[in-house]
């Protein structure tokens, strides 16, 4: 496939970026998607991104949102993600409202705008409920009731409790008292995300508990490698620490991403995400083949 001209937005939901393009406009098939995303997010040789963000024609409601990580993969879903998707279709006239119902491959997402001169400042998300059924996530677990709480997994020299999650897309959820170094999170991260107790792989976690209003979390994301934040995985951490009686429902969190601050509220039901959406630069690529 070539195109020309092809223009393009950069975003970044607390250190998370993005690449927003309008696929209404340009139609790129389903089959080649992954590849333009392999090409777009490699660093140094091209725009440098965490993953690709397509605005999509609806099926069922307002608007959809495909995303593909820097692998090709697919996710089903992005918390910081469609934050930066809301912002880019509000301030792009493609829906102008404040309230949009989006279409992911999780389900329909709902997003509340708070609009400031015309510019989107902050999105609060309605993530919907938790999965958390093991088949579902999915996860080899050997909890009660088809649950992985609280669970041990070697890696190398350590031993981890985990809890799975999915958000739509897979969590394992780990607590610790210590943080975690660079080098420590790409290797204990990377060993995690392709354990065979992951049949699609996973996005790991490490969460370290201040209070129980507050909490540092590093991510190491499927298919992308270390990131400034995850969304769906600091929602996923609030649940799993409410599980846990970590944190309480009802009792909003404040959870500190290496790239900037999420607040969470869960429930017991539904998890809503609140926080930025800040659009970087806007550019055109003259010509690409893929």
């Amino acid at each position: 496939m070539k195109l020309e001209n092809l223009d393009f937005e950069k975003h970044h939901g607390l250190g998370n970026d993005y690449i927003l393009i309008n696929n209404i406009h340009w139609g790129i098939k389903d089959d080649k998607k992954k590849d333009l995303a392999k090409i777009l997010c490699t660093p140094h040789f091209s725009i440098g991104a965490d993953g690709i963000l397509f605005v999509c024609h609806p099926k069922e409601r307002e608007i959809r949102m495909e995303m593909f990580n820097p692998d090709g993969s697919e996710a089903e879903m992005c918390g910081n993600g469609i934050r930066c998707f809301a912002k880019y279709v509000y301030e792009n006239d493609i829906i102008k409202k404040d309230y949009l119902e989006i279409e992911t491959l999780k389900g329909i997402i709902t997003a509340q705008l708070t609009i400031v001169e015309d510019k989107v400042r902050f999105v609060k998300i309605n993530m919907g409920a938790p999965i958390l059924d093991c088949d579902s996530i999915p996860v080899i677990g050997s909890g009660l009731n088809n649950r992985c709480v609280n669970e041990s997994l070697v890696v190398l020299d350590r031993i981890f409790k985990f809890t799975a999650v999915s958000m739509g897309n897979p969590h394992a959820i780990v607590f610790i008292k210590d943080s975690l170094s660079n080098e420590q999170l790409n290797t204990y991260g990377a060993l995690i995300e392709s354990n065979e107790r992951f049949p699609k792989k996973t996005n790991v976690e490490f969460v370290k508990v201040i209070s129980e209003n507050e909490a540092n979390l590093r991510v190491f994301e499927r298919g992308a490698g270390i990131t400034n934040s995850c969304g769906t995985g600091t929602c996923a951490a609030v649940v799993a620490g409410t599980i846990l009686g970590v944190f309480k429902k009802n009792n909003p969190v404040t959870v500190h991403n290496d790239g900037g601050d999420l607040i969470i509220h869960y429930n017991g039901k539904n998890v809503f995400m609140e926080g930025p959406a800040e659009k970087v630069f806007a550019g055109i690529i003259p010509r690409i083949e893929f």
